[in-house]
């Protein structure tokens, strides 16, 4: 089916979107064509931007290997590194784009190097080193990726490039704020989070202060501060997730709104990048264009948690299950609590305000419009938290899967619609910075011919 419209869309993202989309991709094509003997040939021929998806998957897989993927947080800054590694690999054989943290010296560029060996090793060192548990593992990976590469000066070559980009990127991250510890208090005024059932912590309130991929700081794009307790607004939201997010029998939900409730609640790393391999399997990318496009979308999605913790820390706000339980403390008369209330689904033990997992679908949906040319792709999906009777659904375009990712997250009760606006308003700008600002085509080089 096709993905209902939401009661209150981002305010005027999608159409940003789109001229952002449409003035970058007329100014990438203006660019003057290389001659077509310019791109190396490697063994892998016009598929070797399948190495970047399979890495992506072995990303996930060493994760999950690893500690069961419990932590997206640490999860997209994997993520991050190991696509911008990648990224880098590939344009340190032939530059088309600018390098995110490896610049290659002069005479190194001057032997031959095997551009899809680089890719593959710049994933594999940046993974060995983070999960060296998985040595084993990823080095099977490895060997599976280049195997038909054979041997000779330019898969020696390429080995080195790739090692040399993942040394750059470990290089760059290494004090990046990500490996200390923060304690958390809960609030005990009004508003003020406090421990959402069935947990006693906040999930790692350091990352508030880890070190962006493409945003000058954490706090860069910080949301405006929630409305207050007793405003007209707060009390429309207050009383819309109350009727629509609880896990009563009798909320005021569609079996639609449910099963939309259930299919976006995984891991927002999780879900958008298989979104990214599933539209790549129409989209044909080469391997300098594949790699950009999984390098941009990781990296604005670790910067959404970042800048997401940034703004849930500095404002502290309760989630809806403890402002229904608590609502007669709240000093306002609109609002009546309810002390058995339950949200549809569990709410992650961090604050409310923004939700960055509607920032991170709109950063998401904003660079994979950019990459492959247009919003306006449709592509059907399953996840892994959906429901058994509704596993997969399609989406029209990026901009609704985006709007219908945050308007998930009223239905199964866990954030406040402004919460949700306000994380699509920040993931925006998120990307569209990132767009401008990281990873452009060198001057004098067009995109790749497709």
């Amino acid at each position: 089916m096709n993905a209902p419209s939401t009661d209150r869309p981002s305010p005027g993202s999608s159409g940003r979107r789109l001229m952002l989309v449409a003035a970058l991709a007329l100014a990438a094509l203006a660019a003057p064509s290389p001659a077509d003997a310019a791109t190396p040939k490697t063994w892998c021929a016009d598929r070797c931007d399948q190495i970047v998806i399979d890495w992506n998957l072995r990303t996930y897989e060493t994760i999950k290997a690893t500690d069961g993927y419990q932590n997206p947080l640490a999860a997209s800054r994997t993520l991050a590194m190991v696509h911008l590694a990648m990224h880098d690999a590939v344009n340190a054989v032939q530059p088309r784009y600018q390098p995110y943290a490896y610049v290659p010296r002069a005479e190194s560029t001057k032997m031959e190097a095997d551009v899809a060996v680089a890719a593959a090793v710049a994933a594999h060192d940046v993974l060995a080193a983070l999960y060296p548990k998985q040595m084993e593992m990823l080095s099977a990976a490895l060997d599976a990726s280049i195997l038909d590469a054979g041997a000779g000066a330019a898969v020696e070559q390429g080995k080195k490039v790739g090692a040399a980009a993942a040394a750059a990127m470990l290089a760059r991250r290494a004090t990046d704020g990500s490996q200390v510890d923060e304690a958390y208090r809960p609030g005990t005024k009004p508003g003020e989070y406090r421990f959402v059932p069935g947990t006693d912590f906040v999930i790692i309130p350091h990352w508030r202060s880890v070190t962006p991929f493409t945003m000058h700081s954490p706090e860069q794009f910080r949301v405006p501060p929630p409305p207050a307790l007793t405003s007209a607004q707060y009390t429309a939201d207050f009383n819309e997730v109350k009727a629509t997010g609880s896990k009563a029998s009798g909320a005021r939900r569609s079996a639609d709104q449910t099963a939309y409730a259930h299919y976006w609640y995984e891991f927002s790393d999780i879900g958008w990048n298989r979104i990214a391999r599933v539209v790549s399997r129409e989209k044909p990318q080469d391997l300098w264009d594949r790699a950009r496009t999984f390098a941009l979308l990781n990296a604005v999605i670790a910067d959404g948690y970042i800048a997401g913790w940034d703004s849930k820390m500095h404002y502290n706000l309760w989630r809806p299950v403890t402002a229904i339980q608590r609502a007669a403390d709240d000093g306002n008369p609109a609002t009546s609590p309810d002390a058995d209330w339950a949200s549809l689904l569990p709410t992650p033990p961090i604050m409310d305000y923004p939700s960055t997992h509607s920032s991170l679908g709109e950063a998401a949906a904003t660079v994979l419009a950019y990459a492959f040319g247009s919003d306006r792709v449709p592509f059907t999906m399953a996840t892994s938290s959906a429901l058994p009777t509704s596993p997969a659904r399609t989406l029209a375009s990026f901009s609704a899967a985006a709007r219908e990712n945050a308007d998930s997250r009223v239905r199964a009760g866990i954030h406040f619609r402004f919460a949700t606006t306000a994380g699509l308003e920040q993931g925006d700008k998120i990307a569209q910075q990132a767009i401008r600002a990281v990873l452009n085509p060198l001057p004098n080089v067009a995109r790749a011919s497709r």
